[in-house]
Order: C-alpha cells, then structure tokens, then sequence
C-alpha cells in the first residue's frame, strides 16, 4: 500500500515522546519531512529526530506550547518557511496539568475554575489553534489530512475531576465540523483515540493492572506507541483516500482501563 507520504510534509506536536515520537519516527520511516515539536525537553525533540532522519526521513525541530498561542502559528510559520508548506498536522500535544494524569482521588467540586479554563484552552482551544495554522495552505492545495489525537477517557470518564476528559471529548465535535469545513478542498479530518498505551513516558504501572486490562481487551494486550502510530500514519496519508469526521479506537480501548486501574 502506497502512503504517498513521500517528501510530503508532517506537522507532529508534542512529539519528544511517548505516541507522539513513535508517529514521527513512523513517518520518517515513509520518507516524508517531519517536524517535531515539543514543549520543555528540547533534547528528546532532537533524540526523536535523529531517528527520524536514521529511518529515512527529514526532520526539524521547534517548539511549541498549547497554552501560548502566539508559539503555535510561530511554529508553523517556521515549517512553512523551511519545507514550503504543511501536508499532515497530528495535534497529539496534551496539557495533563501537574506533573501527570489527573489524580482520580480528586472530587470534581474540589477542582478550582481555573483548571477549568486552563485545561480547556491549552487542550482544545490550542489544539483548535494549531488547525487554523495550517489550513489555509491546505486549502490552497486542495490536500490535507488532519489527525486529532483524543483519549478513550473522553467516553469512558475518570474517576475524579472531570475538565480533561471533557476537552477531549471536545475533539470529536471539532473533528466532525472539520471534516465538512475542509471536506471539498481535498482535507480529511480523524480522530485516534487509544486506550491506555504503554509509552516511554507513562509511569510504570503495577503489572496486575496491565494484566487485568490486558484480559480485557479482544487481542489480549494492550498497544504499544507504535501500534497507534501506525494507525496515525494511514489516516494522514494518501492510503486514506476518503475516511473523515470518524473516530477510531485502537484494541486497547475496549479495557475499561480508568476503572479497573482505579
């Protein structure tokens, strides 16, 4: 199956680690000319593109904060200039708030309004900002694939507070106004939402757990990055010649892994 990702170019953010760096590695491995952005860990941005060069791609590195807008259109405005244009956007970055998932032993009255807000404008808001970068060169293309990566929280919940699973639940209603926004100039708009994923940057996690959620799952196992970078790389790609305004779940989702990890 031809990607035709060939030299096109690949806009991946929040790309030093965990899916995000899987999916840029992924599509160097197709030959196209990745740009990998990152937040706070500029070495790793720059680790991950090195592999994405090894594999047989281009890569650059720039970066990029959801919660300051102005660094998104920078960041594109810096892909642009470089390779003439942005074919792909992945819109995986995330704002966990803290240092890490949210605390499942928080009630939801105790979460301040604020989190709220903030949670909601870097997540959704930033993610809705990082599409309006790079539209408008795609319309002028008549080609583009946009993948949102959202989470299977958005339809499962989470025990405790509840502001990022409703902002990424917020990604399916933006990936169905795209699709019929972008649709007749040639852009196809997906969401991937995985389950729980086991990630270079996801703390360990007891192994009875992963077990547990494993069994549950039909294929017995939960996905690594790569198998949702695979998944990533076909639906931004030229293999995808007319899936829009879906959300795909990968084999992990079916564990109902916030519940049974809780």
């Amino acid at each position: 199956m031809d990607t035709e990702l060939r030299d096109r170019v690949v806009l991946v953010t929040g790309a030093s680690t965990g899916i995000g760096a899987a999916t840029a590695r992924a599509y160097g491995r197709e030959g196209a000319r990745v740009a990998i952005t990152y937040r706070n860990n500029p070495d790793k941005a720059e680790k991950v593109a090195a592999d994405v060069e090894a594999a047989g791609g281009q890569a650059h590195v720039v970066r990029l904060d959801l919660e300051d807008l102005p660094t998104i259109g920078r960041a594109a405005a810096t892909v642009v200039e470089r390779w003439g244009g942005i074919d792909v956007l992945v819109a995986n970055a995330v704002r966990w708030g803290g240092d890490g998932p949210p605390d499942p032993g928080v009630r939801f009255e105790d979460v301040p309004l604020r989190e709220w807000e903030a949670m909601i404008n870097a997540n959704l808001v930033g993610t809705a900002a990082s599409v309006r970068a790079v539209l408008p060169g795609m319309r002028a293309r008549g080609w583009g694939r946009i993948v949102l990566v959202s989470s299977s929280v958005a339809e499962e919940g989470l025990p405790g507070p509840g502001p990022y699973g409703t902002a990424k639940s917020g990604l399916y209603g933006l990936a169905r106004s795209l699709a019929w926004n972008g649709g007749r100039d040639g852009i196809l708009v997906n969401v991937v939402a995985p389950g729980l994923t086991l990630t270079d940057s996801r703390p360990g996690i007891p192994r009875p757990v992963t077990d547990a959620l494993a069994a549950a799952t039909p294929s017995r196992r939960l996905s690594n990055s790569d198998d949702v970078a695979r998944i990533i790389v076909f639906l931004g790609s030229g293999a995808n010649g007319n899936l829009t305004g879906e959300v795909i779940r990968d084999g992990s989702a079916a564990a109902r892994a916030p519940h049974l990890a809780g």
